[in-house]
């Protein structure tokens, strides 16, 4: 049964000495223009204290952390029993509030920050009240911009809006894409061509200590767990070929090196790095180095024991169909490997650095969509003809012989007719979640000039749309080796 009280009642409820124990306590208040719905965990109302001289109603945690809320924001006050609520919408902005302990912030990529985050589910999701930690995250999306993204660690794995249970979950600013559909639209069209433990998205308003920060896209932190890259605690293997978090990047430790074969910097996710030997980290190098010599060797019977090639053919379409330039250099680019099983290509990430981004103003800029001709591996992959002639071949030598170019023509023309309309059928139904506010209050919050959603929704299906079709001549014209 829900008993609701308006801010008088509650105070003076609270400067009484009633005590009625509930479960939880929902706070609607406002705050930009908007309303907003904090759900909290209470044992009773003795745990609300009202402070006079600041006016501000403290929750009283049982760890001595107390959450402050302006009474001149709180609309009321209800308390009811909430079940676990079933997946109703998963399209809906949800809203997220993180309270930092004594209001600090969060101000570094590397020290957690004590934190209880509650998530509204709306009806749809259970709703959660948790104690976290709360990091800044990302290279150039942290360093470069003032709207930042988030790292959130629980204290113990959470089903969070529908998505599996694990402790730590991304928040994505996305503040370069005005779309905030980029990683979006790459993450259903790997879900649609089979790439293993792809991301999900679900779109949320975040709340930091009562401050509107805007939409960020909530999705799971790539890393092994039985939710995430599923391989084996003993045996499993997931690396990155990342030049920022490898030894030519700034966080260079013992969990990186350079690959033996085609000098990429690699790090290692998994085995953690408590528990990665000097000898664990070199074993992986040789057998990832076996990898690299049978691709270097172009001999397609000897890589494909040793590599899932459907999943390169399916990576590679992706990276290319979206223009992501970030393979290049390369970075987030993931691969994982189960005990003596095959390597394998994912999970995929990090895309608002592709759809022809304008790199000549990268610090300050939003242009996309320019030219949707241009290519990463270019008409010819296996002489790097695109615009990245010095990429790493590791992407490109398999395409020097008959069965890889021949598979990779075969996943494209299975794919082809769907690889625009069906992931952007769910862009579609997450956009009109957005379009009911948020992204205006988004705008508001993060001023962009020439920001229009709708606009830019639009020309994003235009280009994938004349991109697909480009690269449908493109692909079907890649030379086969040994065919005249």
């Amino acid at each position: 049964m829900k008993k609701r009280l308006l801010t008088g009642a509650l105070l003076a409820l609270l400067s009484g000495t009633a005590a009625v124990a509930q479960e939880w306590m929902r706070v609607h208040q406002k705050a930009f223009d908007t309303p907003w719905t904090l759900p909290v965990m209470v044992d009773s109302v003795e745990e609300m204290r009202v402070t006079d001289a600041q006016k501000v109603l403290r929750a009283e945690m049982h760890d001595g952390f107390a959450v402050p809320l302006a009474i001149s924001s709180v609309d009321s006050i209800d308390f009811e029993q909430v079940l676990e609520a079933e997946e109703k919408n998963k399209y809906q902005v949800f809203q997220l509030f993180v309270y930092t302990q004594d209001g600090r912030g969060v101000h570094s990529k590397e020290e957690y920050v004590p934190c209880y985050v509650g998530i509204n589910g709306a009806d749809s999701y259970s709703s959660r009240w948790q104690r976290a930690g709360i990091r800044g995250r990302g290279n150039s999306t942290w360093d470069w911009y003032d709207k930042k993204p988030y790292r959130i660690k629980f204290e113990k794995k959470q089903k969070v809006l529908g998505m599996d249970k694990a402790k730590s979950w991304v928040l994505l600013a996305n503040y370069r894409d005005l779309t905030d559909m980029m990683n979006t639209y790459a993450f259903e069209l790997g879900r649609m061509m089979g790439m293993p433990y792809t991301n999900h998205t679900r779109y949320v308003e975040l709340l930091m200590d009562g401050e509107y920060l805007g939409v960020y896209q909530l999705t799971e932190q790539v890393q092994q767990g039985e939710n995430r890259v599923a391989v084996s605690d003993d045996r499993g293997i997931l690396i990155s070929l990342d030049v920022d978090d490898g030894p030519r990047g700034g966080s260079a430790s013992e969990r990186s090196f350079w690959t033996s074969g085609y000098r990429m910097p690699a790090v290692v996710k998994y085995p953690e790095e408590e528990n990665l030997t000097p000898q664990r980290r070199d074993s992986i190098r040789n057998v990832f180095a076996e990898l690299e010599t049978a691709i270097m060797w172009q001999d397609y019977t000897w890589a494909s024991q040793l590599l899932d090639m459907e999943s390169l053919a399916r990576y590679l379409i992706i990276q290319e169909m979206v223009y992501n330039v970030e393979i290049d250099a390369p970075r987030s680019v993931f691969i994982h490997k189960d005990g003596d099983g095959k390597w394998v290509m994912g999970p995929l990430w990090d895309f608002d650095a592709g759809y022809d981004f304008d790199w000549s103003d990268m610090y300050h800029g939003h242009g996309y969509f320019d030219n949707y001709k241009e290519t990463v591996m270019g008409s010819n992959p296996v002489r790097r003809n695109g615009n990245y002639p010095d990429m790493p071949r590791f992407f490109t030598d398999l395409f020097g012989t008959q069965e890889f170019v021949e598979l990779y023509k075969q996943t494209w023309r299975q794919y082809a007719d769907s690889i625009v309309s069906r992931p952007w059928q769910e862009v579609e139904r997450y956009a009109e979640g957005l379009r009911q506010g948020a992204m205006d209050r988004e705008s508001q919050r993060w001023p962009v000039a020439k920001a229009n959603f709708r606009k830019d929704l639009l020309q994003m299906r235009w280009w994938l749309q004349s991109r697909a079709q480009f690269l449908g001549n493109l692909i079907e014209n890649i030379p086969v080796p040994g065919s005249h």
